[in-house]
């Protein structure tokens, strides 16, 4: 006679469950609990991306007590970018894909400006363009950059050519009347009601600060084509709603902010330097805004005697790279190759 197996009885058949249910509770818990990686407030514009994700990276290093921020990606000759006010490395990415495809892009944040946090021993453009050329000359090994810096970015990129001639390849010079021996501090300042505004000690944070991308929404169009700094009463932005926010996230932060005014505030240094300067005689590409090229190139000729091309971009104001890419993109990728 066999014995017939007893069925499990429903306590233990209850108590099974009972424990497979507090497993998976624990594991949700679990889940619910552990915290999703947190992106960096730098690289949150590039997260979703696919195009940077694939080519690009940020990175950081210490330069005399400034921490450096720069994007980089792309392989060939080096191609150093310097931004303005007020702009952050981002203000390269319209072009920074097609320009990566020929040659290593750098495009780094100011010191003190965009994600490069620490303030610098000074804001004139010659202590700039030191610590850049720290950063790509000394820690990078970098010794034959291309250099191109737009805005207050190509005074830096003077600069660098200036101090540094053994290790700059060829300077592109977009959009910026060189202050120097062409034109003083004090003319500079009468050029437009913004130059003399930043430069105010304390004015332009105290009315500025609560409101920073306020201000910058409508800063942007004045100086675009069109604009009423020429003239005009276009109030198109060329910059995107993104772009805007981006530039709104670093300057909102208050050293930040005033670390841009900083860029105007040392005009006057910046004047005695350049008329203390010898000659840059690296190759140069100089670009403007429509119009403004003889303006602009009477205060760089001077100062750059080997000027190999200069034209005005079409259709665009101060915001060069925004308003026509494929234009500057053409020019700088023509000169660059030499």
């Amino acid at each position: 006679m066999t014995t017939a197996t007893r069925p499990p009885s429903r306590r233990s058949a209850r108590t099974v469950a009972a424990a497979a249910l507090t497993l998976l509770l624990m594991l949700g818990t679990a889940a619910c609990t552990t915290p999703a990686a947190e992106i960096p407030s730098y690289a949150a514009v590039t997260h979703n991306d696919p195009e940077f994700q694939n080519s690009f990276r940020h990175e950081f290093a210490d330069v005399d007590g400034v921490r450096m921020h720069y994007v980089t990606g792309g392989s060939g000759t080096p191609v150093v970018l310097i931004h303005g006010w007020p702009q952050t490395w981002y203000g390269w990415w319209p072009i920074i894909p097609a320009l990566a495809e020929h040659h290593t892009v750098y495009a780094v944040d100011l010191p003190g400006l965009g994600d490069s946090t620490g303030t610098p021993a000074g804001y004139d453009k010659a202590t700039l363009a030191r610590y850049i050329h720290t950063l790509i000359a000394e820690q990078l090994g970098v010794r034959d950059a291309h250099i191109v810096g737009h805005d207050f970015g190509a005074a830096v990129a003077f600069q660098y050519a200036a101090q540094f001639p053994a290790d700059t390849a060829r300077l592109g010079y977009l959009d910026l009347p060189l202050p120097g021996p062409a034109i003083d501090a004090a003319t500079y300042r009468a050029m437009s009601w913004h130059i003399a505004f930043h430069s105010q000690p304390r004015v332009p944070e105290a009315v500025v600060g609560d409101d920073v991308r306020d201000y910058l929404a409508l800063f942007y169009p004045q100086v675009a084509f069109g604009g009423t700094a020429f003239g005009g009463t276009s109030n198109r932005s060329p910059f995107t709603e993104a772009e805007i926010d981006e530039c709104a996230r670093t300057y909102t932060r208050p050293e930040t902010l005033t670390g841009g005014f900083e860029l105007y505030r040392a005009l006057d240094q910046d004047v005695r330097d350049t008329v203390t300067t010898a000659p840059v005689r690296v190759p140069a590409l100089l670009l403007t805004a429509q119009g403004q090229l003889d303006q602009v190139r009477a205060t760089v000729a001077p100062m750059m005697t080997d000027i190999v091309r200069a034209a005005d971009v079409p259709n665009a104001g101060h915001w060069l790279v925004e308003e026509n890419p494929e234009f500057v993109t053409a020019e700088l990728l023509r000169f660059l190759d030499g």
